[in-house]
Parts: structure tokens; sequence; C-alpha cells
């Protein structure tokens, strides 16, 4: 009966009448910003809950692939190099929880111990495929024979995949752009059909396994490259979450991974039924504004009226597949551009659309070549025996021993604070001055000013925020009452005087009423 009921509000979706019972991300109250701590260690993440995404109050922690992958080294046929590539997490051979990343009994424990503090967890979910035609061992050992597609750690055998028969050709994707290929033909890595009954229990059973864990949700990987209806049956099948964390009858979040460019949005929308969708238009669309100059500020003021709703997306400025260069996306803002992506943050957490998520990355050697580069598959900071290597916390509070970790910067955690307070609170007083200077309030609770040119900012301006003296939360911090930054006045009418320097290292002005002096 449940499957039929899942299964019909995903037909009704389809037609906009209802939303996806997917969508809400079950953040705890007052919490609105995942982050996707990329090749963490579970103990790490454990440990960065409770001492900083708890505390300054994120919603989330998106984590790598917690099943059991591929040992991807030099021996194997498909790699040379000496280090371990991140995307060996992305090759599955079984759906135990056993990775580089930790063991069942630490994921177990990060997920009870960030619950506690009120930070979710979303789990990075492979279930379109298994590995590439390969055969060796996975990280907990079990044995698999990609080239006769045999995963006996399962178990899978040659009935469970996609071949000739539904492929139509040679078992291959050639044709992106032809939706019966993309979601029946390998991509490089043997395909999973999702109309078998087996293959559904395995992976309703593994996705189950992790939500009566605690999980939040999840992340669906190569999501359009799986038929829409097959994810509405198997999601249909999912539990609900733990009452005792959630409350009663929620259902897991899910986002699924569709890549669409362009104008295009019929993809998407077929995904709508089941889960919120990635918009990598949007990251597009902040790279041309605040990276490449294409575009002007002024352009970024309708994104949020753009397809697909605000309630059926997730945003992001960059993500672990984009800063590789990875897609037809162009040139996307990374950590190597500092400036652009403080303020390309800032924007979209202080913008009001979708759900947003900051990429917490480690360092590797840039590459814009294919994936069969070694830059481009650069692994995480690791030891001499390929264990993933600790982060490492500095007592300036960012992050050490080859971690980038972004969401520590001041201006990205504080403005993840910003968009608690002005959630809910439509986006208004847009100004625009010049092409790459505008300003914006968040209702009465936020206001931001910024310039993506190096011109001087110095005007009196609307701020749609009640009266008072406010907390410049970019040029310093509030806290106990006071601010050590700078000190912006509102007068009567909601205006205030705002001067800032282009040049200077974030051009940007922000207050809100959690920071009301």
């Amino acid at each position: 009966m449940i499957v039929l009921l899942y299964a019909s509000l995903y037909l009704i979706g389809l037609k906009g009448v209802i939303g996806s019972p997917y969508s809400d991300p079950q953040c705890a109250d007052g919490r609105t910003t995942i982050v996707h701590l990329f090749e963490w260690k579970w103990t790490d993440i454990r440990a960065e809950c409770e001492r900083f995404l708890g505390p300054n109050g994120f919603c989330g922690v998106q984590v790598s692939p917690p099943n059991e992958n591929a040992v991807v080294t030099r021996d194997t046929l498909i790699y040379t190099w000496a280090h371990r590539p991140w995307w060996e997490r992305y090759q599955p051979v079984s759906y135990r929880l056993q990775t580089r990343s930790g063991n069942e009994r630490d994921f177990r424990d990060m997920v009870i111990a960030c619950n506690k503090v009120g930070v979710r967890i979303y789990v990075d979910a492979i279930i379109n495929h298994m590995t590439a035609r390969f055969a060796g061992v996975g990280t907990a050992g079990s044995a698999f024979d990609a080239t006769n597609l045999s995963f006996p750690a399962v178990p899978y055998t040659r009935d469970d995949f996609n071949g000739k028969q539904t492929c139509k050709r040679d078992g291959f994707l050639h044709d992106y752009e032809d939706l019966s290929q993309r979601r029946n033909c390998e991509i490089g890595l043997v395909d999973l059909n999702q109309a078998h009954e087996h293959v559904r229990d395995m992976i309703v059973g593994y996705m189950n396994n992790l939500i009566d864990i605690g999980v939040a949700g999840f992340r669906i990987d190569a999501a359009s490259h799986i038929w829409p209806g097959d994810l509405a049956v198997m999601f249909a099948r999912l539990h609900h979450l733990k009452r005792d964390v959630f409350g009663e009858g929620k259902r897991p979040f899910i986002v699924q991974e569709v890549i669409e460019y362009g104008n295009s949005t019929s993809l998407m929308r077929e995904y709508l039924g089941t889960g919120r969708v990635t918009r990598f238009n949007y990251s597009v669309a902040l790279a041309e504004a605040f990276f490449r100059k294409t575009a002007p500020l002024q352009s970024l003021r309708d994104i949020g009226s753009t397809f697909p709703p605000s309630g059926d997306a997730l945003v992001f400025v960059s993500n672990h597949d984009t800063q590789r260069w990875h897609g037809n996306g162009g040139a996307p803002i990374t950590f190597f551009e500092p400036k652009e992506l403080k303020m390309a943050t800032i924007f979209m957490l202080a913008y009001s659309y979708g759900v947003p998520r900051i990429m917490s990355s480690f360092l590797f050697n840039r590459s814009i070549s294919s994936w069969e580069t070694e830059n481009y598959a650069q692994g995480p900071p690791h030891g001499d025996d390929m264990s993933i290597s600790d982060v490492i916390i500095k007592t300036d509070m960012t992050c050490g021993n080859g971690w980038v970790c972004e969401h520590r910067l001041p201006e990205m955690f504080k403005m993840v604070r910003f968009a608690n307070v002005v959630a809910g609170t439509p986006v208004q007083n847009w100004q625009t001055f010049g092409d790459f200077q505008i300003a914006f309030s968040r209702g009465s609770k936020g206001f931001v000013a910024m310039a993506a040119d190096d011109g001087h900012f110095n005007r009196r301006i609307r701020t749609g925020l009640p009266a008072g003296r406010y907390c410049d939360v970019i040029s310093g911090d509030y806290v106990s009452g006071t601010c050590d930054g700078k000190i912006i006045d509102v007068d009567v009418t909601g205006s205030a005087h705002i001067t800032f320097n282009g040049n200077s290292e974030v051009p940007v002005t922000a207050i809100h009423a959690g920071a009301m002096l």
C-alpha cells in the first residue's frame, strides 16, 4: 500500500499538483545550511560536529559514500599512479559500511554524536552502478569481478545489470542526450538494472540500514542515469526517519544529482516527484557574475524565480566534480579564487533560493585535463599506508595537514548564522549601482551590500531593517552583545550609510537582526 501511495505522489508531483515528500532536509530548528566534508574520516566529522558545526548553526553534513568500494591502486588495470584516487569511492563493491573513512562502528558513533548537537548526516548514495570492468578486492576485503558482473558480497550477478538487451546497443552509453541510453547503458561503470526486484531489494536494504542508524537523507549520485519511476518505487519503500531524533512520520531528505546546463529544464522536471535536484546552472550564474565578470550582478536578481522552484532545488558554488572541471559548465569558483569564493558564498547564503551547500575541500594540483590525469584523480591527504590523514585544526581555527576547510572561513560560518536568522523572509529592497554593485534585504531581518568590482562603495541606502545599531558580521563578529567590527547605524526610515573599499579582501557589508547591539 505504501509503495502505491508514494508512487502516486510521484506521478502527481510531475503534474505540479503536490511537492515531493522527500524535499524537507529535516534540519534541526533554526538551521539551514549543509556542508560537504569531502573524504573526511568519520571520527573527524564527529569531532567537527561537536566542536564547530553544532555551535555555529550548520544544518548538516554530506559525507562521502560509506559503503565498501574498490581498492584502486597502480596494480589495477585502470590505474597506474602511486596514490589512490578520490573517485574510487564511486566504485561500489558491496553495501558493507567499511571504507577509508572508517568502519560501521565509527559511522554509527558519528551519526549519533552529530544528531545530538543538531547536525544531520546526508549520505552520498551510489545506487546507479558498481565498479568499472576490472577485478579486485574492496575496502572490506570483498572480492569482485566486474568483467564477469560478479559482486558476491551483495550479491549481484550478471542478471542484475543492464546490457545489450536493455541498452539496445553494445551496452555502452554513446549519446548522452538520448535518455534511454543514459538510463540503460554503461557510463564506464557496470550499470545496475533498478527494474529488477533483487536490485531494488538490495538498494532499499542498504538505504534503510542507514536510516535506521540515524541519517537524515541522501544525495543520489548519477540520478539522471536511473529511470525516475524506479527511484519512486524504491524510495516509497524507505523507512521513516528515527522518531526519537526527527519526530513522528518524517521522510528522508533526498537530493538527486541531475546535471542540466543552459536553458533546458525538461530533465529536472522528471525528478521533482522523488526529491530535490541539484541546480548546476546556479553555480554557473555565480561564476559568470563574480569570477568571469561576463554577467552583471543585476543578473542574479531573479535567479530565485527560475526553474526549479526554491523548494525543489539544492544549490552550491562548486562541488567535488565541478572544482575539477568535470562537466560542461565552464570554470567554477573554487578555493583557488578565495575572494570570489567568499563573495559568491555570501550571496548564496544571503539570498533566498534552495537548500545551500558549502564545499569543504582538500588540496589538489589543479588540472583542466580529463579524468585520466593524475591531478584530476588526486585523492585525499594520506599517510604512507594510504590511510586518510587526520584533519588538523590550527590555532587560528583553520585546517592543516592538506585540508582546506572552506566552511571554517569566518565569512562562511558567520553567513551561515545570517542565513539562519533570515530564513523564511523574502528578498526585498534590491538596489543596483552599476554592473557590479548591489544591495538587498531579507525582509526586515537582514541586509547585504557587495561590490564585485574595484570601485569604492559609499552610499546611503535602504536596508529594510528596524532602526538601531548593528554589527557588520563581515568586518567583525558579534559576541555577547558586543561588536569587534564595523557598526552600522540604521535610522528610523530604515536607511544607513554603507561604505567599504572594492579592493578589500571581502568587499561586503552584512547585518542582521541577530547582531543588533
